[in-house]
């Protein structure tokens, strides 16, 4: 069973960056990336792979290799984390120009969960609701996209969205430079969460694993 588990704060190295931006400085922060996806695009177009759900896999991989990226307050406001946190990604239906936010679990095997997320985007194809599934976890992070725009800086504002500690990614349209082909990806971070540098470690482990597709289904 997934457990969310609390942080030992006596022996955690962020105690006192968590505390100061959970009390006194509550914070979140925005980064737009352009991740080189020129290997990845490349791969997609030989196989018999979706590019949305090999996306969605590759994000939770990286998002699931850290805790700092699976964090999420107790009852009693301290900071706990999950075993394994969960894509919630959106669907587009072009009849009634909503969407439609679905969850699918990870798993590390690529094959498996690409197979489970076209099943289940296929199976809600019709559905048009907000949320179709009633069944969904608490332990989602949540990914969207800009299909039609290639962007170059997003931000969303939640109110009163500081207890939110899990990242929220925001995928945009491929754009060509040069010969290199890229992805615009908007990150919001929960500073009490995760700082510069867990930031920049996702997003260069990312970048490794589309740089070298071979993992895809």
């Amino acid at each position: 069973m997934t457990e969310l588990r609390p942080i030992d704060l006596d022996t955690w190295p962020r105690r006192e960056h968590f505390e100061h931006y959970r009390q006194r400085v509550q914070c979140s922060y925005e980064v737009t990336v352009d991740v080189d996806v020129t290997a990845f695009v490349a791969a997609v177009r030989t196989s018999a792979a979706k590019t949305y759900a090999s996306q969605i896999w590759a994000i939770a991989t990286v998002v699931n290799r850290h805790a700092e990226f699976r964090m999420q307050l107790l009852d009693d406001g301290s900071p706990g984390v999950w075993d394994v946190v969960h894509p919630m990604f959106t669907v587009f239906h072009p009849d009634t120009e909503t969407f439609s936010a679905l969850v699918v679990p990870y798993d590390e095997d690529p094959g498996r969960f690409h197979a489970a997320a076209v099943e289940t985007m296929d199976r809600y194809r019709d559905d048009v609701r907000m949320f179709p599934q009633d069944d969904r976890p608490r332990n989602v992070f949540d990914v969207s996209t800009f299909p039609r725009t290639s962007f170059t800086g997003f931000a969303l504002h939640v109110r009163d969205g500081y207890d939110h500690l899990l990242p929220i990614v925001t995928l945009g349209r491929y754009r060509t430079e040069g010969d290199r082909t890229v992805m615009p990806m908007a990150l919001q971070i929960n500073h009490a969460a995760a700082d510069g540098f867990h930031t920049s470690r996702l997003v260069q482990e990312l970048e490794d694993l589309f740089a070298d597709p071979s993992w895809l289904a």
